[in-house]
């Protein structure tokens, strides 16, 4: 949404969370500026019977996009273009790339999505780490901990940090810092309101693509820098042990995507409990083999498990992301049993 809401955009906004309904549009509305939730929350009370046509119109522009602007995050606005044109067309695709930029939805730092995350961070190294988070709240998450565990333990405890507590950003400095990164990117690249970044979502996004050394360094570099902050971040992470949280038919669904080698070497030197929580998810011949398994690795490196642990924490992201389960983190309150 622009920061100034002309009429019709505003209507097509109220039309939109009325077809979304009362928790979702509450959700929604709680994030927008002051004047934008009085000018729609005025097109809602003036709404009376919606049409099917103006409905349909409102929620296909609306689909159009979100994937236009998914594929803008991805790849730019030059890959969205041509994305959109193999789909639907040259001319489609002109109009809805024209929408997405009247609506001024294209995010600052596209050009990183051409650039190595390792070319990246030899560039951005040396800035002050508010430069440095600043840069990583608005670059995907996959690339972003890619940047942020090439950076040294220290430094990213305190761009971590930074992440966390970063909430709104004047939008003349967020230009500012992209024509000076791009410049000095410009050798390897082609061509080619107030703005909201930051906060806790992006932060544990980033830890959680990461490794789990990368992942322990920031969390105990949070902790000496700031213990209440790396709690919230800890409870809103899941953890290898936080597996005692699932429900048995979620754990049985992740044993089954989940190779026997592997399990054994997650779960050698963990909590007992930890241990119970599997086997008493398995047939007893099973946990009896598993068992042996464990036992028969012998002395292993810290790094070997903690490489087979991420493994078995991104089959239950995964099979979070895809609706099969349903995890319980430390800052939800949402579940009813």
């Amino acid at each position: 949404m622009t920061a100034a809401l002309a009429v019709t955009g505003a209507r097509k906004a109220a039309v939109l969370l009325v077809q979304l309904g009362r928790p979702r549009a509450a959700a929604i509305l709680s994030r927008l500026q002051e004047h934008e939730v009085e000018a729609i929350t005025a097109e809602i009370a003036r709404l009376e019977d919606i049409t099917s046509g103006e409905s349909t119109s409102v929620l296909t522009e609306f689909k159009d996009l979100m994937v236009a602007h998914e594929h803008v995050r991805r790849g730019g606005l030059g890959f969205a273009h041509q994305v959109l044109e193999q789909s639907l067309g040259p001319e489609r695709a002109a109009e809805i790339m024209q929408r997405l930029n009247a609506a001024a939805v294209q995010m600052p730092f596209q050009f990183l999505h051409q650039a190595d995350p390792a070319q990246v961070r030899s560039f951005i190294a040396d800035e002050h780490p508010q430069v440095i988070a600043l840069v990583l709240a608005h670059m995907t998450p996959d690339k972003a901990s890619l940047l942020l565990s090439g950076l040294p333990p220290t430094q990213q405890a305190q761009v971590a940090h930074r992440i966390a507590v970063m909430d709104r950003t004047s939008p003349d400095i967020v230009r500012s810092v992209e024509q000076i990164l791009e410049r000095k990117l410009s050798s390897m690249l082609q061509p080619a309101d107030l703005s909201r970044v930051g906060g806790l979502d992006p932060l544990v996004d980033i830890i959680n693509r990461s490794d789990r050394s990368t992942e322990r360094q920031i969390i105990e570099g949070l902790e000496s820098l700031d213990a209440a902050l790396a709690d919230e971040v800890k409870g809103r992470m899941f953890m290898f042990e936080d597996i005692v949280n699932l429900d048995d038919r979620s754990v049985q669904q992740v044993l089954r995507q989940v190779e026997g080698s592997q399990l054994a070497l997650s779960l050698k030197g963990v909590a007992d409990h930890v241990r119970l929580k599997i086997t008493r998810n398995l047939s007893a011949r099973a946990a009896e083999n598993l068992g042996e398994e464990i036992e028969l690795l012998g002395p292993v490196r810290l790094s070997q498990v903690e490489e087979a642990q991420q493994a078995v924490i991104r089959t239950i992201r995964d099979l979070e992301e895809r609706g099969e389960i349903l995890v319980r983190r430390g800052g939800d309150s949402d579940f009813v049993d």
